[in-house]
């Protein structure tokens, strides 16, 4: 498995992000029971930055927590059955792992959302990365239905890794 991070915004969040990010990636990757090993790339940047990236992508010009972009178009959420018939859309030639996306994350998001929810900046960092790892695997909550859903599965993947509130 490859995770690539970069970190690119100046304030300095003082948690193990890489450790964490890595927890929740793998524990993500075996809770949908992915047969592949992937590479997932995740940005760490400001508001300013993730302002612009929402912005150019969404067309929605406010800071957000937490951007994902699938490299995958699944038929339903987390179905791996089809994705080997195209390999060359869905996987790097160099490595053989499943392209699963990127995430971008918001560190003030990160600082504001922990002191709001009352809870911990290693799990809202948790929180996030298990969010947007959903999203990778084909994921929304635009319907009730969905967005309950997400959140079983988000509370899961974090209790299994012991980043509980």
């Amino acid at each position: 498995m490859t995770i690539n991070i970069e970190y690119e915004a100046e304030k300095k969040l003082d948690i193990p992000y890489k450790e964490i990010i890595n927890h929740v990636v793998e524990e993500s990757m075996d809770y949908e029971n992915c047969p592949y090993e992937a590479e997932v790339n995740v940005l760490i940047t400001d508001n300013e930055d993730i302002r612009q990236i929402n912005k150019e992508y969404r067309k929605i010009d406010s800071p957000t927590d937490v951007l994902s972009f699938p490299m995958v178009d699944y038929e339903t959420p987390s179905d791996f059955d089809r994705l080997e018939e195209m390999a060359n859309d869905y996987f790097n030639p160099e490595t053989g792992e499943l392209l699963l996306g990127d995430i971008v994350i918001s560190v003030d998001k990160v600082e504001e959302q922990a002191e709001k929810y009352g809870h911990s900046q290693t799990r809202e960092m948790a929180f996030l990365v298990a969010h947007s790892m959903l999203h990778l695997f084909g994921y929304d909550h635009m319907e009730e239905e969905e967005r309950l859903l997400m959140e079983k599965k988000q509370e899961e993947i974090l209790s299994r890794r012991g980043y509980v509130r």
